[in-house]
């Protein structure tokens, strides 16, 4: 099937999804109740990233069938994916105990490894990094990739935003660095985000969940392990298009466990949650971070991916800004309640 045509279908049938999913959400009255630790003060319905899922799945079907997709790709992307979906869906309709979440999210990125042979050595800085210590991280690295991308879907159309953001300066670093091939996956989990983005984006008339969430951030991991495998500088050209999600949510972990708070227990102490305050929107801020993402980022992954920049380099130079954001932003500081 042509790429021009299974793109539109993969974002109509998301679009189409996501709509039957809010009518569904509201006649069973499965709502995001507001609380002291949201960040949105309307009943929404929640659940909706479930059709990202499922369209993205077919999506992927179809690649494999066609011989677009390798078949470590196709096992990693929807082994890894679909169990960690299922596993957020779970949680949504009632609850998973966190050690239990946990040890899921570390069996999902085992499998993700093990369909591509563990990961490659990465350069750093010069140095080559091999063997048990690259793979322990990049374990650890795609644990924490799927967690933190559920963590930074807190407001309207931030997830949905990044995803798009990422997977489009992924395709330009894939075209620069004549990977042609590695694109088409990245275009329909592009269009598969967009259909769901319409009705997510603020203010939202449904919400992610964590079954989407975890979803894309696993998903995004998996995507960034398979460009580690063709060329260790695409890989940290991944890491550079995450920076957003990635630093805002670990100087929140690390802060708050540097002040001895419970990690595990839901808060909304990010940073871009108190800039959401501040301003009184979620749309400046999802705005905000889609031009870093386009502005800041992605130029930086385009140098790494060309060879114009070392990536260990490109990421400092591209985190340090975000670093001084957070903080300025309070992340990870306990919120004062009057």
């Amino acid at each position: 099937m042509s790429l021009l045509i299974l793109l539109p279908l993969i974002g109509v049938l998301s679009f189409f999804l996501t709509a039957g999913l809010r009518l569904y959400a509201l006649r069973r009255s499965l709502l995001d109740i507001p609380n002291i630790r949201s960040s949105h003060s309307v009943p929404t319905p929640r659940g909706g990233g479930v059709a990202i899922v499922v369209s993205f799945s077919v999506a992927l079907v179809v690649m494999y069938a066609e011989a677009v997709l390798s078949t470590d790709a196709f096992w990693a992307l929807a082994g890894a994916g679909l169990f960690v979906a299922g596993l957020g869906f779970l949680d949504d309709h009632g609850h998973v105990p966190a050690r239990w979440r946990l040890l899921g999210h570390f069996i999902a990125a085992a499998w993700a490894m093990a369909c591509f042979g563990g990961a490659p050595a990465i350069y750093f800085a010069g140095v080559s990094i091999g063997g048990v210590v690259v793979n322990l991280l990049m374990l650890f690295y795609l644990v924490w990739l799927l967690n933190l991308y559920n963590f930074m879907d807190g407001i309207d159309g931030i997830a949905s935003i990044e995803a798009l953001s990422v997977c489009f300066g992924a395709a330009l670093m894939y075209w620069v660095s004549d990977v042609p091939g590695a694109i088409a996956p990245l275009l329909l989990l592009a269009v598969a985000v967009g259909g769901f983005l319409y009705w997510n984006f603020p203010p939202a008339r449904i919400f992610m969940g964590d079954a989407g969430s975890g979803f894309l951030g696993i998903t995004l991991g998996v995507f960034s392990l398979q460009a580690a495998w063709v060329q260790s500088s695409l890989f940290w050209g991944w890491v550079i298009l995450l920076g957003v999600f990635v630093v805002d949510a670990t100087v929140t972990l690390v802060r708050r466990m540097l002040l001895g708070e419970r990690v595990y227990e839901a808060h909304r102490s990010h940073a871009y949650q108190y800039a959401s305050r501040q301003y009184g929107k979620h749309l400046p801020i999802t705005i905000a971070v889609t031009i870093i993402n386009l502005f800041w980022l992605a130029p930086l992954a385009l140098a790494v991916a060309m060879g114009k920049l070392d990536g260990g380099v490109g990421v400092l130079i591209a985190y340090l800004p975000l670093l001084l954001i957070a903080l300025k932003f309070n992340a990870g500081k306990p919120e004062q309640r009057v």
